[in-house]
């Protein structure tokens, strides 16, 4: 099996799995609640799928749950080694930074 996307992807997947789990759903029939692609939601819940909004929400409704469950928690850490979000002071120091390296 492949490396999970991420810690949130991989965070993510686990959730979904558990939930499905827990009502005792299969893959399949989630799925099919959600109306999206069974080969999408098996790469969602083994962390190589990174969902849309959209897919949030179809997922969640689909499990009786609210989007916002599956989010909880996460922060920039969970994000991939290549993705660095900033915030807006640490934004501004690194334009100062590579202003002056100019």
């Amino acid at each position: 099996m492949k490396e999970a996307r991420s810690s949130a992807s991989e965070r993510f997947g686990a959730l979904v799995r558990d939930l499905r789990d827990k009502q005792t759903i299969s893959r399949k029939q989630l799925a099919e609640l959600a109306d999206m692609d069974l080969s999408h939601l098996a790469r969602i819940e083994n962390g190589q799928g990174n969902p849309t909004l959209f897919v949030i929400i179809q997922i969640a409704t689909a499990l009786g749950v609210p989007p916002e469950r599956f989010v909880e928690g996460l922060t920039a850490a969970d994000l991939p080694d290549d993705v660095k979000p900033y915030s807006l002071t640490a934004a501004i120091r690194e334009m100062r930074r590579r202003q002056h390296r100019e």
